[in-house]
């Protein structure tokens, strides 16, 4: 495996949306190697709350979640008038193709970047690192 980028900023916090269980752990098992401090959660409605409450640096969401998808927490952010904190930079993760119009989702969302899966861990933390800067 290929090395990782270094700590981009001290007391930094990502904050992971991901319903499978064990991408999640992995995800946070390679943000975890920059030197950033992980937390998880399992779908768009935990992540909305965790969000609200700030101290959220970066986001990595899932697309497609139960309760609440990525697509609709980002909506819910961008439509919210209650919102106490802007949107963190936000990569969206993915198994949709085509099936995405992802220069579209970008625009509208701010987003860093959309990962496809299977996407690397060196890449994953490059995207983060450099947004942190």
């Amino acid at each position: 495996m290929s090395e990782l980028p270094e700590n981009p900023a001290p007391c930094t916090r990502v904050l992971i949306a991901e319903d499978d269980p064990v991408f999640r752990r992995v995800l946070a098992a390679a943000i975890s190697r920059i030197g950033v401090d992980t937390e998880t959660v399992s779908n768009g409605d935990e992540a909305y709350e965790r969000v609200q409450r700030g101290g959220v640096d970066f986001l990595v969401l899932d697309y497609q979640m139960p309760i609440c998808s990525g697509i609709e927490f980002l909506e819910r952010m961008a439509t919210g008038k209650q919102n106490k904190h802007d949107l963190p930079p936000t990569i969206l993760c993915t198994a949709k193709g085509f099936e995405i119009d992802g220069p579209a989702l970008s625009e509208r969302f701010g987003l860093v970047a959309i990962l496809h899966k299977p996407f690397s861990a060196t890449q994953l933390g490059t995207l983060i690192s450099e947004n942190l800067l």
